[in-house]
């Protein structure tokens, strides 16, 4: 998984006036958990940038100064009205600890089901996994071109020795399904070819007894 570098000034935990000059500064307070004590820091909001807007996971090596730590985003709390971010939270990683994270999903290709009128239902845009940090993902690939209406792909599917995925087997990822409106149309081919079925043998029926 990509590692996004930061890098941060330890500080004491601070009160509210403190934290609004650092806000106003342009600074993000941070604390990081999981260690032997919570770690305060502060950071240059850009430094979150590549971070906090992208749908894709990652990993963080905050650089305090006085030592570097391996940690993952947590929770993050952004004002109501700026949408500037106020406050963040990170997990420490460790090597031989295992961590638990929200995992995106990306899929790819074209599902022959959507081309013959099914619609494509993306079920669960992220799974939660838990692994070693040297083994988590930075998404699941799923190749949706061998979709046909009906057809799914689960939870299953994805299962690999490196990690766990905390859903169900059975959790549908995605899948295609016919539309009313497909369902309307088939409907009226078979009726007019039924139809015209009818018809045919109606006019061979009056020709024989014409005879």
């Amino acid at each position: 998984m990509k590692s996004i570098k930061i890098k941060g000034s330890e500080r004491e935990s601070v009160g509210k006036k403190a934290t609004k000059a650092l806000r106003n500064a342009g600074q993000v307070p941070c604390v990081i958990y999981g260690g032997e004590k919570p770690l305060h820091f502060s950071a240059d909001e850009l430094a979150f940038r590549d971070l906090v807007y992208t749908p894709a996971a990652h990993t963080v090596k905050v650089d305090l100064g006085t030592g570097k730590v391996k940690a993952i985003m947590q929770d993050i709390q952004f004002h109501p009205v700026t949408d500037k971010i106020l406050h963040i939270d990170f997990y420490q990683l460790f090597d031989d600890k295992e961590v638990t994270m929200n995992i995106p999903v990306r899929l790819e290709g074209n599902a022959p089901g959507v081309k013959a009128g099914g619609r494509l239902l993306f079920r669960k845009r992220k799974l939660t996994i838990k692994a070693l940090p040297d083994n988590l993902p930075d998404y699941f690939d799923i190749d949706i071109s061998k979709l046909r209406i009906g057809d799914n792909i689960t939870v299953e599917s994805l299962l690999k020795d490196e990690f766990t995925i905390l859903h169900p087997e059975t959790t549908v990822v995605v899948q295609v399904k016919t539309q009313r409106t497909a369902v309307a149309i088939d409907d009226d081919e078979d009726l007019e070819g039924e139809e015209g079925e009818a018809t045919e043998a109606a006019a061979a029926e009056g020709g024989e007894s014409q005879e």
